[in-house]
C-alpha cells in the first residue's frame, strides 16, 4: 500500500491553537511525522527586554494562560537572586500556595480535553465543572481566575485571610471525593480504556533519550521531580509522593495526573496548616545590578527553565524562557509512531501541549539559518513582504 502523508493544523478541530503535524500513513498506521512550529510566537523574551522589571511582572505571566504563576514565580526567583533579596516566609507559602493550586486545575481541565478528544464528553464536563472550584479560590485570593498578579519582586501582593484558609480546606475536601470518583473511572471505563490502553508508547529509553519531562516522563516510569530534586519554594517542608507508572503509554498519562491530584490536595492542606504569621513582601529596588540567574520550577506540564541577565538597570539585557511542551515535543513524534489516525488527536493532546508558551521563530535562508538578528523593523517589513509573497492581504 502507497503511503500517504496529510497536514494535521495549523487549522485543525483537534488542535486548540496553530501548529503544523505532516502525518505520514500507511493504510491506517502512522509511519512518521513531521512537526513545525512557529505560528503562534509573540516575542515575549524581545519584549521583556524593554519593559521594567515591574512592567515584566506581568508581561511574563502571559506567556501561559493555564500555567502562568509557574512562569512569574521563575522571574521573581530570578530577579530576588540578582538582587540578593529573600521573601519573607509567609510570602514563600502563599507562593507555593498558588503553585499547587494552578496544577491542580490544570490538571482538572487536562483530564477533560483528554476525554473530549477521544469523544467521552461526560468526562469533561464533569472535570471542568469541579475545575471550578479551584478557579473560584484563586480568583478568592487573588481577584483573578487566569493571570493572576500575585507576585512581586519580594514577596507577594495579597495575604491570605483566615477566613479564605478555610474556604481552601473546605474546598479541598469536595475536591478530593470528586477525585475518587474520577480514579475510579479511569481505571474502568470502557470508552477511556479503549482508547487510552497501549496507544501513544513512550519507551523510558526513548523518554530519556528525547529530554522528555513531568507528567509524560513519569508515565514512561521516570522517576523525576523538580519539586523534590531541586527543592525550591517551601517544597523541603511538605510531605508528597511522586507517583510514576510503566505502561509508558496514553493511560499511563492520565493515571499519573489523576494520582497527582491526591498528592496537590494534600500539600495544599499542609500550606494551610502550616502557614506562618509575617509580612507578605519586603521592600524591592527598581534597578538590578549586573548578574545572571537561573531557576527552574515543575510546572503541571513538567520542568520549565527561566534564564536572566541583568546589566545593571531597570530592564533585564536578556530573558530566555525553555517551556515543558519546547521539552517534550521531540518525543510526540516518536509517540505516534506505530497509532492509527483516529489515534493521533488523543496521542498529541497527552503531553498537554501549549503552543502559544513553546513557540519559536527561526528565519531560513536559501535553506540556511540565517544567524543575523532581526530588528523590529526588518521582521515587520520580512512580514509584511512573507504575506504579500502568498496573495494575503493585510
Amino acid at each position: 500500500m502507497a503511503r500517504v502523508r496529510i497536514p494535521i493544523g495549523p487549522q485543525h478541530p483537534a488542535l486548540k491553537e496553530p501548529e503544523n503535524f505532516t502525518i505520514t500513513l500507511d493504510g491506517e498506521r502512522v509511519v512518521g511525522a513531521d512537526i513545525r512550529i512557529g505560528y503562534t510566537h509573540r516575542g515575549i523574551e524581545k519584549l521583556m527586554e524593554s519593559r521594567s522589571y515591574i512592567q515584566n511582572l506581568y508581561l511574563v505571566e502571559r506567556i501561559c494562560g493555564i500555567c502562568s504563576y509557574t512562569h512569574v514565580y521563575n522571574y521573581t526567583h530570578n530577579v530576588e537572586e540578582v538582587l540578593g533579596l529573600k521573601a519573607p516566609p509567609r510570602a514563600e507559602y502563599i507562593r507555593t500556595l498558588f503553585l499547587e493550586l494552578e496544577r491542580l486545575h490544570s490538571h482538572l481541565l487536562w483530564v477533560g480535553v483528554a476525554g473530549h478528544e477521544i469523544g467521552f464528553d461526560t468526562l469533561f464536563m464533569y472535570t471542568w465543572q469541579d475545575r471550578e472550584l479551584v478557579q473560584d479560590l484563586l480568583e478568592m485570593i487573588s481577584g483573578n481566575r487566569v493571570n493572576y498578579a500575585m507576585n512581586t519582586v519580594g514577596g507577594v501582593r495579597r495575604d491570605v485571610s483566615e477566613e479564605q484558609r478555610q474556604k481552601v480546606l473546605k474546598a479541598m475536601d469536595v475536591v478530593e471525593k470528586r477525585c475518587k470518583f474520577y480514579q475510579e473511572m479511569a481505571t474502568n471505563e470502557k470508552t477511556l480504556l479503549s482508547r487510552a490502553v497501549g496507544v501513544g508508547i513512550l519507551k523510558p529509553s526513548d523518554a530519556i533519550r528525547l529530554c522528555a519531562v513531568g507528567p509524560t516522563a513519569r508515565a514512561s516510569g521516570i522517576d523525576m521531580d523538580i519539586r523534590r530534586d531541586d527543592p525550591y519554594a517551601v517544597y523541603p517542608e511538605l510531605k508528597f509522593n511522586v507517583p510514576t507508572t510503566d505502561t509508558c503509554d496514553v493511560m499511563g498519562r492520565v493515571v499519573v495526573r489523576v494520582l497527582e491530584l491526591y498528592e496537590i490536595i494534600g500539600m495544599i492542606r499542609q500550606l494551610m496548616q502550616k502557614l506562618p504569621a509575617g509580612d507578605i513582601k519586603v521592600k524591592a529596588p527598581r534597578r538590578v545590578p549586573e548578574g545572571e540567574a537561573i531557576s527552574h520550577t515543575e510546572a503541571p506540564r513538567g520542568e520549565d527553565i527561566h534564564y536572566l541577565h541583568a546589566d545593571g538597570t531597570d530592564k533585564p539585557e536578556r530573558y530566555k524562557v525553555r517551556t515543558p511542551t519546547m521539552a517534550n515535543m521531540p518525543s510526540v513524534a516518536k509517540m505516534l509512531e506505530g497509532v492509527y489516525l483516529a489515534d493521533v488527536p488523543i496521542t498529541l493532546a497527552a503531553i498537554d501541549p501549549c503552543m502559544g508558551c513553546m513557540d519559536r521563530v527561526l528565519v531560513l535562508k536559501d535553506g540556511k539559518e540565517e544567524r543575523n538578528v532581526l530588528e523590529w523593523d526588518r521582521l515587520r517589513k520580512y512580514g509584511i513582504r512573507w504575506y504579500a509573497e502568498r496573495g494575503w492581504k493585510q
